[in-house]
Protein backbone atom coordinates (compact mmCIF):
# COMPACT_ATOMS: atom_id res chain seq x y z
CA UNK A 1 0.00 0.00 0.00
CA UNK A 2 3.03 2.23 0.41
CA UNK A 3 3.41 2.32 -3.35
CA UNK A 4 -0.52 3.65 -3.59
CA UNK A 5 0.18 6.37 -0.98
CA UNK A 6 3.37 7.40 -2.38
CA UNK A 7 1.65 7.76 -5.68
CA UNK A 8 -1.07 9.82 -4.51
CA UNK A 9 1.13 11.96 -2.40
CA UNK A 10 3.56 12.72 -5.70
CA UNK A 11 0.23 13.26 -7.18
CA UNK A 12 -0.96 15.83 -4.47
CA UNK A 13 2.45 17.83 -5.20
CA UNK A 14 2.08 17.93 -8.77
CA UNK A 15 -1.41 19.54 -8.23
CA UNK A 16 -0.50 22.01 -6.29
CA UNK A 17 2.66 22.71 -8.17
CA UNK A 18 0.83 23.17 -11.24
CA UNK A 19 -1.53 25.56 -9.17
CA UNK A 20 1.27 27.66 -7.94
CA UNK A 21 2.36 27.75 -11.18
CA UNK A 22 -0.91 29.13 -12.99
CA UNK A 23 -0.63 31.35 -10.07
CA UNK A 24 2.55 32.78 -11.33
CA UNK A 25 1.47 33.10 -14.77
CA UNK A 26 -1.49 34.70 -14.04
CA UNK A 27 0.59 37.59 -11.46
CA UNK A 28 2.93 37.89 -14.38
CA UNK A 29 0.20 38.23 -17.23
CA UNK A 30 -0.99 41.64 -14.56
CA UNK A 31 2.64 42.30 -14.30
CA UNK A 32 2.80 42.79 -18.08
CA UNK A 33 -0.39 44.40 -18.82
CA UNK A 34 0.19 46.81 -15.48
CA UNK A 35 3.97 47.59 -17.71
CA UNK A 36 2.64 47.97 -21.40
CA UNK A 37 -0.10 49.87 -20.04
CA UNK A 38 2.69 52.50 -18.72
CA UNK A 39 5.11 52.38 -21.90
CA UNK A 40 1.90 53.60 -23.68
CA UNK A 41 1.43 56.46 -21.11
CA UNK A 42 5.20 57.75 -21.45
CA UNK A 43 4.75 56.83 -25.20
CA UNK A 44 2.13 59.32 -25.46
CA UNK A 45 3.56 61.95 -23.03
CA UNK A 46 6.56 62.09 -25.50
CA UNK A 47 4.38 62.06 -28.56
CA UNK A 48 5.87 59.18 -29.87
CA UNK A 49 2.86 57.86 -32.08
CA UNK A 50 1.73 54.51 -33.59
CA UNK A 51 2.63 55.75 -37.03
CA UNK A 52 5.82 57.41 -35.99
CA UNK A 53 6.72 53.90 -34.79
CA UNK A 54 6.19 52.56 -38.01
CA UNK A 55 8.31 55.35 -40.05
CA UNK A 56 10.87 53.93 -37.35
CA UNK A 57 10.47 50.55 -37.99
CA UNK A 58 9.85 50.99 -42.16
CA UNK A 59 13.06 53.29 -42.05
CA UNK A 60 15.12 50.55 -39.91
CA UNK A 61 13.97 47.90 -42.00
CA UNK A 62 15.06 49.63 -45.42
CA UNK A 63 18.08 50.52 -44.11
CA UNK A 64 19.15 46.95 -43.62
CA UNK A 65 17.92 45.84 -46.99
CA UNK A 66 20.41 48.01 -48.14
CA UNK A 67 23.20 46.79 -46.46
CA UNK A 68 23.02 43.22 -47.34
CA UNK A 69 24.59 41.67 -50.23
CA UNK A 70 22.14 40.45 -52.52
CA UNK A 71 20.94 44.79 -52.73
CA UNK A 72 24.16 45.40 -52.85
CA UNK A 73 24.81 43.22 -56.13
CA UNK A 74 21.47 44.05 -57.90
CA UNK A 75 22.24 47.60 -57.04
CA UNK A 76 26.08 47.38 -58.96
CA UNK A 77 24.31 45.31 -61.55
CA UNK A 78 21.56 47.57 -62.79
CA UNK A 79 24.42 50.71 -62.14
CA UNK A 80 26.55 48.53 -64.63
CA UNK A 81 24.07 48.14 -67.10
CA UNK A 82 22.77 51.59 -67.25
CA UNK A 83 26.44 52.46 -68.02
CA UNK A 84 26.38 49.97 -70.67
CA UNK A 85 23.33 51.37 -72.15
CA UNK A 86 24.57 54.87 -72.33
CA UNK A 87 27.66 53.96 -73.56
CA UNK A 88 25.80 51.84 -76.27
CA UNK A 89 23.21 54.79 -77.17
CA UNK A 90 26.47 57.12 -77.04
CA UNK A 91 28.28 54.87 -79.99
CA UNK A 92 24.74 54.96 -82.03
CA UNK A 93 24.44 58.25 -81.94
CA UNK A 94 28.29 58.84 -82.88
CA UNK A 95 27.40 56.21 -86.08
CA UNK A 96 24.54 58.06 -87.25
CA UNK A 97 26.56 61.20 -86.99
CA UNK A 98 29.52 59.66 -89.13
CA UNK A 99 27.03 58.47 -91.32
CA UNK A 100 25.57 61.62 -91.59
CA UNK A 101 28.40 63.42 -92.44
CA UNK A 102 29.79 60.39 -94.75
CA UNK A 103 26.89 61.46 -96.98
CA UNK A 104 26.87 65.04 -96.53
CA UNK A 105 30.57 64.89 -98.43
CA UNK A 106 29.46 62.86 -101.01
CA UNK A 107 26.84 65.25 -101.45
CA UNK A 108 28.24 68.87 -101.32
CA UNK A 109 25.62 70.76 -102.43
CA UNK A 110 22.56 68.81 -102.37
CA UNK A 111 20.44 67.23 -99.37
CA UNK A 112 20.15 63.71 -99.13
CA UNK A 113 16.69 63.64 -100.95
CA UNK A 114 18.30 64.85 -103.91
CA UNK A 115 21.61 63.34 -103.35
CA UNK A 116 20.62 59.35 -103.63
CA UNK A 117 17.31 58.01 -103.70
CA UNK A 118 15.89 55.87 -100.42
CA UNK A 119 16.21 52.37 -102.45
CA UNK A 120 19.55 53.19 -103.95
CA UNK A 121 20.96 54.33 -100.38
CA UNK A 122 19.52 51.03 -98.84
CA UNK A 123 21.17 48.52 -101.16
CA UNK A 124 24.71 50.96 -100.67
CA UNK A 125 27.29 49.26 -98.73
CA UNK A 126 27.76 52.13 -96.57
CA UNK A 127 23.70 51.67 -95.58
CA UNK A 128 23.95 47.70 -95.28
CA UNK A 129 27.46 48.56 -92.71
CA UNK A 130 25.23 50.93 -90.60
CA UNK A 131 22.49 48.68 -90.74
CA UNK A 132 24.64 45.93 -89.08
CA UNK A 133 26.24 47.99 -86.71
CA UNK A 134 22.71 49.16 -85.32
CA UNK A 135 21.12 46.30 -85.35
CA UNK A 136 24.26 44.76 -83.30
CA UNK A 137 24.14 46.96 -81.23
CA UNK A 138 20.44 47.15 -80.00
CA UNK A 139 20.04 43.21 -80.39
CA UNK A 140 23.44 43.82 -77.72
CA UNK A 141 21.55 46.44 -75.76
CA UNK A 142 18.58 44.38 -75.57
CA UNK A 143 20.45 41.32 -74.13
CA UNK A 144 22.23 43.28 -71.35
CA UNK A 145 19.16 45.10 -70.11
CA UNK A 146 16.96 41.99 -70.76
CA UNK A 147 14.24 43.47 -72.85
CA UNK A 148 12.62 41.31 -75.89
CA UNK A 149 10.38 43.45 -76.80
CA UNK A 150 9.68 45.03 -79.62
CA UNK A 151 9.16 49.35 -78.89
CA UNK A 152 9.72 50.97 -81.93
CA UNK A 153 9.01 51.05 -85.42
CA UNK A 154 10.97 49.29 -87.55
CA UNK A 155 14.63 50.19 -88.81
CA UNK A 156 13.28 51.20 -92.59
CA UNK A 157 10.62 53.46 -90.34
CA UNK A 158 13.11 54.79 -87.63
CA UNK A 159 15.77 55.54 -91.04
CA UNK A 160 12.90 57.03 -93.23
CA UNK A 161 11.83 59.52 -90.28
CA UNK A 162 15.34 60.36 -89.48
CA UNK A 163 16.01 60.82 -93.09
CA UNK A 164 12.83 63.03 -93.40
CA UNK A 165 13.41 65.25 -90.53
CA UNK A 166 16.98 65.40 -91.63
CA UNK A 167 15.67 66.78 -95.18
CA UNK A 168 13.45 69.14 -93.13
CA UNK A 169 16.25 71.14 -91.06
CA UNK A 170 18.39 71.09 -94.15
CA UNK A 171 15.36 73.27 -95.49
CA UNK A 172 14.96 75.12 -92.76
CA UNK A 173 18.86 76.45 -93.12
CA UNK A 174 20.59 74.20 -89.95
CA UNK A 175 22.87 72.21 -90.48
CA UNK A 176 23.78 68.86 -88.94
CA UNK A 177 27.02 68.21 -86.74
CA UNK A 178 30.04 67.15 -88.92
CA UNK A 179 31.90 65.96 -85.92
CA UNK A 180 31.96 64.19 -82.26
CA UNK A 181 32.88 67.56 -80.75
CA UNK A 182 30.10 69.43 -82.30
CA UNK A 183 27.57 66.36 -80.97
CA UNK A 184 26.50 67.00 -77.75
CA UNK A 185 23.67 65.61 -75.43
Amino acid sequence: MSSSSEKANLLCLLDVSILQLEDEISTLRQVLAAKEKHLVEIKQKLGISLMNELKQNFSKSWHDMQTTSAYKKTHETLSHAGQKATAAISNVGTAISKKFGDMRSHSIGYSIRHSISMPAMRNSPTFKSFEEKVETTVTNLKTKVGGTGHTGGSFEEVLSSTAHASAQSSLAGTRLPENEEELQC
